[in-house]
């Protein structure tokens, strides 16, 4: 913003307040010299005051709407009758570290996500990520999940685990479990279906 601009926002925004907050103030100070706008209403404080109070309001009415539109937005593009979520889950230490995970459904690719050292951390401290949400019709489905990353020994490791999942009426909701197997000292990829 150049020096003028600055000046002549700094003449106009009493007035730009005042019109905001009190129409006939507005019409008063718009009907004297423009020397008179440079001094503030007597009231401006006030003024001042009323328009943050009005902002806030208008800022909490956009978040909530924000928020109703967003739930609106879910229940149409993902009806829970078609519904399909995938979350990923890590119970792992010491025989494998996730760097990927690519996902198929019905020999269709429908997600590839590469983490970061601090996701990777999140989900070994208990967290769960929701990896997919999509919509497939009623039926048989197969569910194929490709892990990258390193296993035992720094070796890169490429490991595929797949289930076959009826898809009902409501929504489906399935896991991949990625824990180690203490007895064969390797990681162990299982999906897992929530009835």
């Amino acid at each position: 913003m150049n020096t003028m601009s600055c000046r002549l926002l700094r003449t106009l925004w009493p007035l730009i307040l005042v019109s905001l907050t009190d129409p006939v103030l507005a019409a008063e100070a718009a009907a004297t010299p423009s020397s008179a706008a440079t001094t503030p209403a007597p009231d401006a404080g006030a003024a001042t005051r009323s328009l943050d109070e009005q902002i806030q309001g208008l800022k909490k009415d956009m978040v909530d709407l924000n928020k109703d539109l967003f739930v609106l937005e879910e229940e149409l593009l993902f009806p829970a009758n078609t519904q399909v979520a995938v979350f990923v889950s890590l119970d792992v230490g010491d025989f494998f570290a996730l760097d990927s995970i690519t996902l198929k459904i019905d020999n269709r690719d429908v997600g590839n996500y590469l983490y970061t050292p601090r996701e990777v951390a999140a989900l070994l401290k208990g967290g769960v990520q929701r990896l997919y949400l999509g919509n497939l019709k009623s039926g048989q489905h197969e569910l194929v999940a490709l892990f990258n990353g390193k296993g035992p020994n720094e070796r890169y490791y490429r490991r595929a685990a797949n289930i076959r999942f009826e898809k009902g009426v409501g929504a489906k909701y399935l896991e991949l479990k990625v824990t180690d197997h203490q007895r064969a000292q390797q990681p162990e990829f299982e999906i897992k279906d929530w009835e």
